[in-house]
Order: C-alpha cells, then structure tokens, then sequence
C-alpha cells in the first residue's frame, strides 16, 4: 500500500498516495505542478516518485525549448530528421556545426542547399563553355 501512516520508512517515501490530500498537496509543491497534472503524471507512469519526478521534468522539457534540437533523445533526431528531410547523421553534422538551435540548422542547411545549387550552376556553365569552345576550335 502506498501510504501506511504506521510506517514511516524509505519505502513509503519513494511513492506517491493520491488518496491523501496532503500527499498531492506536498508532491506538487515539490515537483511546482497543480495536483491535475501531479494526478495525470501520476495515471501515466506509476505511484514512483522517482518515475513522476522524471516524467515531469521531461513534460518541462519539451514545453520549455520547443526550438532545440537535444540530440541525446531519439524521438527529437526523428522528429528533426523526418522536418528537414535529411538522415540523422547529417541533422548531427548540421547541429555540430551551427549549434542546436533549430533556426540555425534549418539556415545552415538551406545555405548548404543554396551552395550546392550555385555549385551546379556553375558546373553547368563550364561545361557549356566547354563545349562552345570545343566547336570553335572544330571549325577553326
């Protein structure tokens, strides 16, 4: 049971009771949630503090830094991955080289799309005039 009042150990500690109003109450002042999210976080994962605790902080996480792209979870380099349509291991050059902000990839990117266009154009210019000098040089 998740809350004898008899005992008082490390056990009872580690979980949370929502059938005492103290507990939601204390449990939501220490993770700074209202006792419906305490409650839902609660439902989701299990009594464990220690797995609320961490469900919680992942919650904040994902609300607070919408824009950064964390590398050390998996379900963010496929969502970042899948948004600029490229594979993970160039999402993780592109973070490497213009940090974790997602505006930053997303310039870093299209200025490496744009390069890579102006680099065909180019190519395509040389070979034109290549070619054009080829026939010149036929004629001649």
């Amino acid at each position: 049971m998740a809350d004898n009042k008899a005992k008082r150990g490390g056990a009872d500690r580690a979980l949370i009771a929502l059938t005492e109003k103290y507990e939601v109450g204390y449990w939501s002042k220490k993770f700074k949630v209202t006792p419906a999210k305490l409650k839902y976080a609660v439902k989701k994962v299990g009594h464990s503090a220690k797995k609320v605790e961490d469900y919680i902080k992942l919650q904040k996480h994902r609300a607070a830094d919408k824009s950064r792209i964390a590398l050390g979870e998996a379900y963010e380099v496929r969502y970042w991955s899948k948004k600029f349509k490229i594979t993970p291991a160039k999402l993780k050059a592109a973070v490497a080289a213009a940090g974790h902000s997602s505006r930053k990839v997303e310039a870093y990117l299209a200025a490496q799309k744009a390069a890579k266009k102006a680099r065909k154009t180019v190519k395509k210019a040389v070979k034109k005039t290549a070619k054009k000098t080829v026939k010149r040089k036929k004629a001649a």
